[in-house]
C-alpha cells in the first residue's frame, strides 16, 4: 500500500480522525473567504484584506490534508492513540484561534501580522505565534510516530519521506519563521508601494523577501514523502538512501533562499 492508494486501512469505529475533520473545516473557511474576497474590494496596504485569511485557509487545507492521509497508513494502535487525538486537538485549537483572529481582522480591514498597535494586538500577536508554535510541533509528533510505528502501511522510501519531511518542516520552519515574527514584515530592505511582485505568490522582486524560504521549508513535509512514495513505486533499491540525499538537498535550498533573502535579493529580480 501507498500514501495515495485509493482505499485507505479503515479508520475503526470511533469518532472520525481530527485530521479529516480540520480538513473539511478549512475547505470550507477557503470557501467563504473566496466568496467574501469577491464581494469586498476594501484593502490593507495595497493587499486586497480577505487575501491573508485566503492563503492560510488554503495552507490549512493542505496541512491537515496531509497530515490525514499520513494517518490513514499508520497501525490502528497508533492511529487510535491517545498521542495523535492530543496532538489533533492542539492543532485544531491552534488553527481555530488563529482563523478567527485573522477572520476579525479583515472584516475591520486591519492587519493581523506585525500589528503592535495596541496592547489588545501585541498580545493576539504572541498568541499567533505561540499557535504557529503548536502546529509545527503537531507535524514533528507525526514524523516521530511515522518512525516509531514499524507496522505503517508504508514503504521503506515513504517511511522515511515522512519521517525527514515533517522534522525538515520543523526545524525549517521554526528558523525561518522564527527569524520573520521578529522582523516587522517579510521585506528585508525597502519594497516600495506598487513595486513589483511575483505573480500568484506576492513575493517582492525588488528587495529580499523572507517568505519564499518560509515557503520551502513548510512544504517540505510534501516534498519529501511524494519523493518518497515515486522512489517505493519505481522499486529503488536505494529509496531510503536517495530520500536522505532529497532531505538535504531541500535544506539546503531552504537555507540559501533564506541568505539569499537577508542580503536584500529578491527571488527573481523584476524591477
Amino acid at each position: 500500500m501507498s500514501l495515495l492508494d485509493a482505499n485507505p486501512p479503515a479508520q475503526g469505529a470511533g469518532a472520525p480522525s481530527p485530521f479529516h475533520v480540520l480538513t473539511v473545516v478549512s475547505a470550507v473557511l477557503l470557501a467563504l473567504t473566496v466568496g467574501w474576497a469577491m464581494v469586498d474590494a476594501r484593502l490593507i496596504a495595497g493587499v486586497p484584506v480577505w487575501l491573508k485569511p485566503l492563503k492560510f485557509a488554503l495552507s490549512f487545507v493542505v496541512l491537515f490534508w496531509t497530515m490525514a492521509l499520513v494517518e490513514a497508513r499508520l497501525s490502528p494502535g497508533w492511529r487510535e492513540g491517545w498521542t495523535l487525538r492530543v496532538t489533533g486537538w492542539a492543532m485544531a485549537a491552534a488553527f481555530l484561534s488563529e482563523m478567527a483572529y485573522m477572520i476579525h481582522q479583515a472584516a475591520r480591514a486591519e492587519a493581523s501580522h506585525f500589528n503592535l498597535s495596541t496592547p489588545f494586538h501585541e498580545a493576539m500577536y504572541l498568541l499567533m505565534g505561540a499557535g504557529a508554535v503548536t502546529l509545527i510541533a503537531g507535524v514533528a509528533v507525526m514524523g516521530v510516530v511515522v518512525r516509531r510505528d514499524a507496522a505503517a502501511a508504508m514503504g521503506p522510501g515513504l517511511r522515511e519521506g515522512v519521517w525527514l519531511g515533517f522534522m525538515a518542516s520543523f526545524v525549517l520552519t521554526f528558523i525561518v519563521a522564527g527569524y520573520l515574527s521578529g522582523t516587522g514584515g517579510p521585506f528585508v530592505g525597502v519594497h516600495p508601494e506598487g513595486a513589483p511582485v511575483l505573480p500568484l505568490m506576492g513575493w517582492s522582486g525588488v528587495t529580499g523577501d523572507l517568505r519564499p524560504a518560509h515557503f520551502a521549508a513548510l512544504h517540505a513535509m510534501q516534498a519529501l514523502p511524494l519523493l518518497g512514495l515515486w522512489l517505493d513505486r519505481r522499486g529503488a533499491a536505494s529509496a531510503v538512501r536517495f530520500v536522505r540525499i532529497g532531505a538535504a538537498a531541500h535544506a539546503a535550498l531552504t537555507l540559501g533562499l533564506f541568505v539569499q533573502a537577508l542580503m536584500g535579493v529578491p527571488l527573481i529580480p523584476l524591477g
